[in-house]
């Protein structure tokens, strides 16, 4: 049997109360974590359908449900490209792939004034917006 709940607000019995849009709106319509280095892989997921491997540093995410359009707002961290050495990782979204169905990642590290992809050992992508 299949049921409907329709409400404005949500409120706890110590806590408070909030805005259901609040809820429908804040929270991540995709997210994953995904690794590069050895075997490429997705560890977790919610509405990443894939993901591609497109050379080192970079890779592409496909979701399950498409965005309404490619204006949705994407964040995104990895772990360092090396244990005992002080990096610093950032994640830069491609200028190549970024629709409604996907979006190209690109991980790079930055030490002593140099900057290079590199194949992360884990990565952890978010997307705010609005899905279609």
């Amino acid at each position: 049997m299949a049921g409907k709940i329709v409400a404005d607000t949500l409120e706890h019995s110590t806590a408070g109360s909030i805005a259901t849009n609040y809820v429908v709106e804040g929270s991540a319509k995709c997210w994953a974590t995904n690794k590069l280095q050895t075997t490429a892989e997705t560890l977790d997921s919610f509405n990443q359908s894939s993901f591609s491997d497109d050379g080192t540093g970079k890779l592409t995410m496909s979701f399950s449900n498409a965005f309404s359009n490619d204006d949705y707002a994407p964040a995104g961290m990895s772990r360092s490209a090396s244990s005992g050495t002080a990096y610093a990782s950032s994640v830069q979204i491609g200028a190549n792939t970024k629709t409604t169905t996907q979006l190209e990642v690109m991980f790079t590290y930055a030490n002593s004034g140099s900057q290079a992809f590199y194949d992360i050992p884990q990565s952890g992508v978010h997307l705010q917006g609005d899905l279609a």
